[in-house]
């Protein structure tokens, strides 16, 4: 294959850039394109050849984009107009008009491009910029599949469930059938790797929102919780079980894997303050070195705390059971006493971009402060799990089975090479 031309849309830090290189296809990304200052700062720090466009994707000119004659588009659009805590305004969310721009600009294009990668959150398949998407896609002539995808799913102990798209233009575009179905063939792939969730597009009722979707979670506790402990005041015994169903699963690597050396760490700078402790202790994700889960780190990580990312057990003397059993009956003094013997911090950013795929050599400016840090790559992407969906786009099988998006080898693959 010749080297592909790619552009680099919605380019934040660099996440699809890095996984372009990761999938070991030859290619060149010939423009990136972000109005984020904080996020082109990073990218260009780290991408200091790469042309970077700090300009509205809807203020650029057609004939710019046709000078580019680029082959591949790679982008993550925002994801606020559909993510469950937003608005949902889906296509009438302001946010959601460059895309908009995008799907209108794709066919006036002199040379469409043979490829195209699309990354969002789970809330994207049921869009109606989804079915713009879908529909400008097949109007154009290309062969797509979709897929929900988490970074468990390639052996990485981190919870990050997304929507994704790959789309390949063919020259037998007309007699391969594309399935508008969001899911992966998970059949044969449920055996070998740790499958969580399955979107089957089913079209349970028709809603002014669109077609409504269902998720099955394949990680059902057993029915005998009676040796299960709470661990805290709000999670039920599933959510333990479901803990440490996830942390049994071998194919998915220790979250130690991923940690900087201690002596690297300046530990006052991430220890979790007593005030934090004693309002948000009872809802804290806490995992430890040799956990094989963590869940989603967002934008706010660092700054609020309930839903924004696990934070780390670093002494391992004590039990979290023993710490937080009969917690409420003790005094405010008491309660910080016993959780302070877990010695929780958070993840630093560099262990946060380790757990999302970023390689070594992918740095920070030094005046990026650590919010500035945690925020960024909140906004980012796996860079394995696109990888690996790069690899199965570019294949030369891709289009040839009847819109079921196989996954299996590639994904497979990529646990193997994590684990040995």
């Amino acid at each position: 294959m010749e080297s592909l031309r790619v552009l680099e849309l919605y380019s934040g830090i660099g996440g699809m850039h890095y996984a372009l290189k990761e999938s070991g296809i030859s290619a060149q990304v010939v423009a990136a394109v972000d109005i984020n200052t904080t996020a082109n700062k990073i990218y260009r720090h780290n991408f200091p050849d790469t042309p970077l466009w700090n300009k509205t994707i809807e203020g650029i000119p057609l004939d710019d984009f046709n000078k580019l004659s680029f082959d591949m588009i790679m982008m993550s659009p925002p994801c606020q107009p559909f993510t469950r805590l937003g608005l949902q305004g889906d296509v009438a969310d302001p946010r959601c008009k460059s895309f908009l721009f995008i799907l209108e600009l794709l066919p006036r294009l002199c040379k469409l491009p043979t490829y195209i990668l699309l990354e969002n959150v789970k809330g994207f398949e049921s869009s109606s910029a989804r079915d713009y998407l879908i529909k400008t896609l097949s109007g154009c002539g290309y062969t797509y599949q979709e897929c929900m995808i988490s970074p468990t799913n390639v052996g990485v102990p981190n919870s990050r469930l997304r929507y994704f798209l790959v789309a390949k233009m063919s020259a037998e575009n007309s007699s391969i059938q594309t399935s508008d179905k969001v899911m992966c063939d998970y059949q044969a792939f449920a055996d070998t790797v740790s499958v969580f969730y399955i979107i089957h597009r089913e079209k349970l009722e028709e809603s002014p929102s669109g077609p409504q979707f269902l998720l099955q979670n394949l990680d059902q506790p057993s029915e005998d919780n009676s040796n299960v402990h709470v661990l805290y005041k709000r999670e039920t015994q599933m959510d333990s079980q479901k803990k440490t169903n996830q942390n049994k699963d071998l194919s998915v690597q220790q979250i130690q894997d991923y940690l900087e050396p201690q002596m690297n760490i300046d530990m006052e700078l991430y220890l979790l303050k007593p005030k934090t402790l004693l309002r948000y202790g009872s809802i804290l994700d806490i995992v430890q070195p040799h956990s094989r889960r963590s869940v989603c780190f967002t934008k706010g990580y660092g700054r609020y705390v309930e839903g924004t990312g696990s934070v780390l057990q670093c002494c391992m003397e004590n039990e979290i059971s023993s710490v937080f059993t009969n917690l409420d009956q003790l005094t405010e003094e008491e309660k910080l006493q016993k959780m302070l013997k877990l010695n929780l911090r958070y993840f630093t950013p560099r262990e946060v971009a380790n757990l999302m795929g970023f390689p070594q050599s992918f740095s920070f400016p030094e005046d990026i402060s650590i919010i500035q840090q945690y925020r960024v790559l909140g906004n980012s992407l796996n860079v394995l799990v696109v990888a690996r969906l790069l690899q199965l786009m570019s294949s030369e099988h891709f289009g040839h089975s009847e819109g079921v998006c196989n996954t299996n080898v590639f994904l497979t693959d990529a646990i193997k090479e994590n684990l040995s």
